[in-house]
């Protein structure tokens, strides 16, 4: 049995963003087991709909809508289709975000005697950088702007954001990434403020190091074997391993669940196996 069906969201609406993605589309159906709806947004719409037909099938209720989480326009309108097809939100998870390649150095230090085709901090993309975070930070924004309405004086109404070991101590090659996470930690602890008159809690999760198809490339080579970066991860995770995505489960389920955390507000929880807390001596 999974742990989701101790939690009893019934009649409630969990609106999450990125859900065609792995992490969000495995929270999404450990979700479905809380007896909560759930609204399934992205810009991929095929991938959240496959999310979709899985819950339904299961016995659980749920849709994909289709949205761009930097068209505020696109926002709306989809806020406006879930409202008529389920209500309004209760719980919405900002799961959207990402990297990319054109705001990513090779190098992890500046040495003088690089080759000209390594991708220096000199050379990185400004449209990349851009990209990176506003999918984030603006990605983030955007959806509590619009969902955020319906949640205000709503019992058990509350956010969350997904930021990352990055926010806490910056990777080397991903300084865009890096960034846009830290201010995803400090938009979260501002969101906690700001809605703490009117009935919203805000927290978010700190994933550690999970094995995604955004960055398997990054941490094996083609024989499957850890690459050098995935051996500094590893080296500096005290409990030696990757994470699994179940692992991230508990965190989501106690933070967004008022029975549990109706007092936890402005938290940003690490769920990394150790790696915030070692120094690496």
């Amino acid at each position: 049995m999974s742990i989701a069906e101790k939690h009893d969201l019934r009649n409630k609406l969990i609106v999450i963003t990125g859900a065609g993605g792995v992490l969000c589309a495995f929270l999404a159906k450990q979700l479905a087991r809380t007896q909560a709806n759930i609204a399934l947004l992205d810009i991929n719409f095929d991938a959240a709909n496959s999310v979709a037909e899985e819950i339904t099938q299961q016995g659980g209720q749920a849709k994909a809508y289709k949205t761009n989480v930097l068209d505020l326009e696109s926002i709306k309108a989809v806020r406006n289709q879930i409202a008529v097809d389920f209500g309004t939100c209760d719980i919405l998870i900002n799961g959207a975000g990402g990297n990319n390649p054109k705001a990513t150095t090779d190098n992890e230090y500046h040495q003088f005697d690089l080759g000209n085709n390594t991708k220096t901090f000199f050379d990185l993309d400004k449209s990349g950088i851009e990209f990176v975070f506003n999918l984030n930070y603006l990605g983030t924004l955007l959806p509590t702007q619009v969902f955020a309405q319906d949640m205000l004086d709503k019992p058990g109404a509350n956010i969350l954001n997904v930021s990352s070991m990055n926010a806490f101590t910056p990777l080397t090659k991903i300084p865009a990434y890096s960034g846009a996470k830290a201010a995803i930690s400090n938009f979260t602890q501002w969101l906690a403020v700001y809605f703490s008159k009117v009935g919203i809690r805000c927290n978010a999760i700190a994933p550690g190091f999970l094995v995604s198809n955004q960055n398997r490339a990054l941490l094996f080579d083609e024989q499957g074997n850890p690459t050098a970066r995935a051996n500094k991860i590893l080296t500096n995770t005290p409990m030696g391993r990757f994470g699994e995505p179940e692992e991230l489960l508990g965190g989501v389920l106690f933070l967004i669940d008022d029975t549990y955390a109706s007092f936890v507000n402005g938290v940003v929880l690490p769920i990394d196996g150790g790696f915030s807390a070692y120094s690496g001596v």
